[in-house]
């Protein structure tokens, strides 16, 4: 234990074990408060071993889980009252302090003590709070009160947060069941994109402007739009406040704002896109120079990555693989070209039925697989990536590889936004019943799409069928008819494995298959070119005629809730 004392009653420290607990007990403490959820590591002891250590040792100990970027205000206060209600001295732990020092901190500054004081009573034992306030800076604002004097510029009855597919699909649904509702979307970008296209672009089968159309040509008539984005939620007074500075009220709201694209977490990654051989399907602008590569290429080694789930699209860094080596193989240079996959996860593809598939392309292509790979760095210049892996003993190390190609999947996050709010859970996903997909503690919110922590395939397929079982759900609510609906986890990837051919991998919650054919008309575990007819003509017409425009054909919810 490495104990740090922030001030004469409250220390914080890194992990302790019972024995820690005597010392503690011996000098004096009479609170211990565990800020670390437990099963966070393999060697960490369970809460309950070590509050009924506590309790043998005549302290009192609570729990207050919490994960140092996604610390909100809601979090905080509850820190504040437990430190006012606690016997004193206190000692608070975690993996390494510094999310208890982060509480404590926020509590002193929430409670008027300078911040730059508190900052440097925290940097003095040894903990980096640098970017303390700028990481903080809406859950101190929200804490101090300042967004309190913030003026409500209008009402909105119903606020839909993100004008992607998920916002303007609900949007459509919605007025599909009452086309009274005044609804209101919150969304900064002024181009919509069809995002399972990107692929397609990088493939050389679409070009860039198949997936893109105006905003404004897609949002439903009557729905009022916002060209901003949301900085605060304030669900507990039914408020959201803009990054613009303008404040909302509403009565119901759902939010389908996505995800993040975390591009600065790989060192050196943002400088090298777009040049040097590195590319990515990821974005719309860099899916282009993606085909550019795969077209030049005549020799050497390129490389595909995947990094820890969740991510947008689970099969589309194989999707990548598989089209470049199809057309290296088509044109006769495959010889010339090393193919590797290199992937943080343990698996092929997250549901075993369709990985036999998948092998055999696999092997067409020859490309080798290293399974616990994940991109920590990008040497452009140089043509250098670097992975974290184990070595034979389950070591950690770091390997260098040299490439000619790297086509890179991001890792992916919630939104900072959303990380930092009260309706987040613990990994800053939003936190919604996974049936319902109402969030788990306010009542009149909904999430949908890739924000929320439901455990299904974060893709366009997902959010087909989300939207009318939220739009279902809301209406219920503002009717009070209790005629709920639920969700049933589908997600659709269709695997491009070769330029005409695709496996349609259709599957829900635990990886049940869920398909929309019969068998004999396609059977999703074997590539097809029916398939590939659905993605590239049936799939991208579905969605700007039909699904953004609240036709819910085979996607009306059919699973009743228990009311």
């Amino acid at each position: 234990m490495n104990r740090k004392q922030l001030s004469p009653e409250f220390s914080v420290s890194d992990q302790i074990s019972a024995q820690d607990i005597k010392l503690l007990a011996e000098s004096g403490v009479l609170t211990l408060i565990c800020n670390r959820p437990d099963k966070e590591a393999a060697d960490q002891p369970e809460y309950a071993e070590l509050a009924a250590a506590a309790s043998a040792a005549g302290m009192k100990c609570v729990q207050l889980p919490v994960v140092h970027d996604t610390i909100n205000s809601s979090q905080v206060s509850a820190f504040a009252q437990l430190l006012a209600s606690a016997q004193v001295p206190v000692h608070a732990w975690c993996r390494s302090g510094l999310r208890s020092t982060a509480l404590w901190a926020l509590a002193r500054i929430a409670a008027g003590d300078p911040e730059q004081a508190i900052v440097d009573a925290a940097s003095a034992q040894g903990f980096d709070f640098s970017t303390f306030g700028s990481k903080f800076r809406s859950v101190i604002a929200e804490l101090n009160g300042s967004l309190d004097n913030i003026a409500v510029k209008a009402h909105c009855p119903v606020l839909i947060i993100g004008g992607g597919s998920g916002g303007i699909t609900l949007a459509s649904s919605l007025l599909k069941r009452d086309a009274s509702l005044a609804i209101t979307i919150v969304e900064p970008a002024d181009t919509h994109y069809y995002q399972p296209g990107f692929t397609m672009v990088g493939g050389g089968v679409f070009n860039l402007e198949q997936t893109r159309r105006p905003m404004s040509s897609l949002l439903p008539q009557g729905v009022t739009w916002i060209q901003a984005a949301v900085a605060h939620f304030q669900p507990e007074k039914n408020m959201v406040i803009l990054d613009n500075g303008d404040k909302y009220s509403y009565e119901r709201l759902a939010v389908s704002a996505g995800l993040k694209l975390n591009w600065g977490a790989v060192a050196g990654l943002e400088e090298s896109l777009g040049k040097n051989g590195v590319t990515s399907n990821y974005r719309p602008d860099l899916a282009p120079y993606t085909w550019e590569l795969v077209s030049k290429l005549k020799s050497g080694k390129a490389i595909f990555t995947q990094p820890p789930m969740p991510i947008k699209c689970a099969g589309a860094p194989q999707k990548a693989l598989y089209l470049s080596g199809d057309h290296w193989l088509r044109n006769g240079v495959l010889n010339n070209v090393s193919i590797e996959f290199r992937n943080a996860g343990p698996v092929l593809f997250g549901v075993k039925d369709y990985v036999p598939a998948l092998q055999r392309y696999i092997d067409r292509y020859r490309a080798k697989v290293h399974f616990g790979n994940n991109l920590v760095a990008v040497d452009g210049p140089n043509r250098i990536a670097t992975f974290s892996c184990t070595d034979a003993e389950g070591k950690p190390q770091k390997v260098d590889v040299k490439f000619d190609m790297l086509h890179v999947c991001p890792p992916q996050c919630a939104p900072d936004f959303m990380r930092n709010s009260p309706l987040a859970d613990l990994a800053g996903w939003m936190d919604v019943d996974q049936s319902s997909l109402r969030h788990k503690r306010y009542a009149n919110v909904w999430g949908l799409g890739d924000i929320t922590n439901t455990p299904n395939a974060k893709t366009a397929a997902a959010v087909r069928k989300q939207a009318p079982v939220v739009a279902q759900n809301m209406v219920a609510d503002l009717r009070n008819t209790g005629n709920y609906y639920g969700y049933d986890g589908y997600g659709s990837c269709p695997l491009t494995v070769e330029r005409g051919k695709i496996v349609l991998a259709e599957f829900g919650y635990g990886g049940k298959l869920l398909p929309t054919f019969p068998s004999w008309l396609l059977e999703g575990r074997k590539p097809t070119w029916l398939a590939w007819f659905l993605k590239v003509t049936v799939l991208p017409f579905l969605y700007w005629n039909l699904m953004l425009k609240g036709n819910e054909m085979m996607a009306s919810p059919d699973q009743p809730l228990e009311k």
